[in-house]
This record gives structure tokens, sequence and C-alpha cells, in this order.
């Protein structure tokens, strides 16, 4: 409300003359771009809360939950201060559940009280054997990992990991080494038996048993079919519900390597309820990227290289760096085999 002065012309004083104020109207071509990205974001969305992988484009969504979920909310949020009310809060409260799923990988979980062996892991996709053979000799011997899980194992990186001196450090070995970006293995500090632990796949995914002081352990080097390729996503579905479960009344077992996959893929959600750990997300790393390794814009970096343990077994520590020569990121961690 506000007054204008005007003169009378008889009286020659001002008189309030009462003014009502008019709101401009809201822009349409605003409320059409956030209807836009609310219907857009409240599908990706879906996506991920329900657990659909659908199509190779799906699924490269739903890798994209992270980035998908502070979107949202930062829209959901500018849509509530234009007073778009039924966006925004459709937006914000969808955001708010989203952020419930991603942001406990950020915050270390308690870690449970446990005796028995520690063990280090590390796991790297090579390549397609470019990957520096002398940088990761120098890395296994300075973290001193037990194991090491390798994806993308070629012949001749055998011999370059030779010539770097693998065999000193951790002298048994399962390799099935192939040319180009099929091959796979597993080399340790303890000894090892060839087991076949996956249904035949696309990629080797190299098994074995590790007899550690104590009580063994089974390892798979995991390497499943992207699920973008031209073919389609059902080999990348089918091979990571190959995985084995957890043996709840055998061998500790873990899976280490190049998932294709995220926290938010169905076929990790399905490992991890069945009494899997993702390291990383238990030490709160869990947002920390694999790929690429030189994180530039495009493509988003994303999580899809993990080690996953079996429950029972206290992780430690949790450690993602880069390997000169590959663009993915190397993964280590430490965790306790129990006794018992």
């Amino acid at each position: 409300m506000g007054t204008t002065p005007e003169t009378d012309a008889h009286s020659g004083t001002l008189h309030g003359v009462v003014t009502t104020e008019v709101k401009p109207p809201k822009s349409g071509f605003t409320t059409f771009l956030l209807v836009v990205c609310a219907m857009a974001f409240v599908a990706a969305a879906m996506l991920r809360l329900l657990g659909i992988d659908g199509t190779r484009y799906m699924i490269a969504t739903t890798s994209l939950t992270p980035y998908v979920t502070v979107a949202g909310l930062l829209i959901g949020l500018f849509a509530l201060l234009r007073r778009r009310w039924v966006v925004g809060l459709t937006m914000t409260l969808v955001a708010i559940v989203m952020v419930a799923n991603v942001a406990p990988r950020a915050f270390p979980d308690s870690r449970p009280n446990g005796v028995g062996q520690p063990v280090r892991v590390m796991t790297s996709n090579l390549l397609v054997g470019m990957a520096d053979a002398e940088a990761i000799v120098r890395e296994v011997r300075a973290r001193k990992i037990d194991i090491l899980a390798m994806q993308e194992l070629t012949p001749e990186m055998v011999r370059d990991l030779e010539r770097a001196g693998l065999d000193q450090v951790l002298p048994n070995r399962v390799f099935l080494d192939e040319p180009g970006g099929s091959g796979s293995g597993i080399a340790s500090k303890y000894p090892l038996t060839q087991r076949n632990l996956t249904p035949p796949g696309t990629l080797q995914q190299a098994g074995a048993v590790v007899d550690l002081p104590g009580k063994d352990i089974e390892v798979v080097s995991v390497h499943p079919l992207p699920p973008v390729v031209t073919a389609g996503p059902e080999a990348w579905q089918r091979e990571l519900a190959g995985l084995p479960s957890p043996d709840s009344t055998g061998a500790i077992r873990v899976l280490a390597g190049d998932f294709n996959a995220t926290l938010d893929h169905v076929g990790i959600t399905r490992l991890l309820n069945k009494g899997y750990v993702d390291a990383a997300d238990q030490v709160g790393k869990g947002l920390i990227h694999t790929w690429p390794s030189d994180s530039g814009i495009w493509p988003p970096p994303v999580t899809i290289d993990h080690v996953l343990v079996d429950q029972r077994c206290p992780v430690d520590t949790t450690d993602v760096f880069d390997v000169p020569g590959s663009d993915h990121r190397a993964v280590v961690t430490q965790f306790v085999v129990p006794k018992f």
C-alpha cells in the first residue's frame, strides 16, 4: 500500500491517493524450464530408488547419481525461491531422499571389533597392459601389499611386471593373461590355489584361494563387460549376478576389481545386501572417484573400482591413487580376516 501526492485543483492541498501494487507476472519460460528439470530429475531418481537397470543409457544415468542428487537439490531450492511451490517442494523432497542414500558414503561407519590376520589388497585395471609396471611394483612394495588383483592383464604386461620385480614381493600367481582387455590375474605374498568362482564370462575373472596364516580366503579379480557397449547391458547384468555370494559357513570371500558399476547400481546393491561391504564406503571414502584417473569435466568421474569384503571382516583403511599409464585409479584396502 502507498500514497501518491496529487495537487487538488480547488484547494491546492495534497491528498493521499490509494494505489494498488501490481506484481509482475511469473515468467512462463522459467516455469517451463523448472518443470522439465523436475521431470528429468524425478525420472533419474526413480531409476536409482526403484533399482531399475533398463537400457545402457539408464545405467549410465544411474552412475551419475551423486551429481544428479546435488543438481536436483540446488534446482529444487531455486524453484522454492522463485515461488514455484509444487516444483520446488517435489524436487527438494526427492533430493533429500537421494541425499540420505548417497551422503553416508562420505562418513566412516563404526568399526566392529575383530581379531585376526590383517590383509592388504590392491586392485588395478592395467588398461590393456599400458600401465607402468615399475610404478605398480613400487606401490606394492611401499604399501606392503599382500594380494594384487589385476584386470586387463596382457602377456606383455606380465613380462614387464616380472622385469620390474613383482615376483620378488608377490611370488605366487594365478594369471589368465590375454591380449587386449580380457586378461585377469592375482598375485600374492601367500600361496594360491586357482579356483573357478564365477561362471564363464566375456572377460576373464581370475579366482583363487589364498592360504593365509589361519583362515583361508577366496579372492576374485572382478571385471564384467561394461554395460554401455553397443550390444547392451545384458552381459554386464549376467556377469555381476554370477559373482559369488558371501559364504557364511565357509571361506571368507573378497571381490576386488573393476566392476564397471557404482554403489548405485542394482548388481552392487544386491551383493551388499547378501553380506558384502564396500571397503571404501566403510571408511568414508565411498565418493572418491576411480575412473577416469584424470578427473576432467568429461566424462564425469565415477567410482567403479571396488573392494568388497565379507561383512565379518572389519575394514581398517582404504586408499585410492593414480597409476601412470592407466585410466583407472588403483584401490588399496586393509581389513582383518577373523580367526573363527
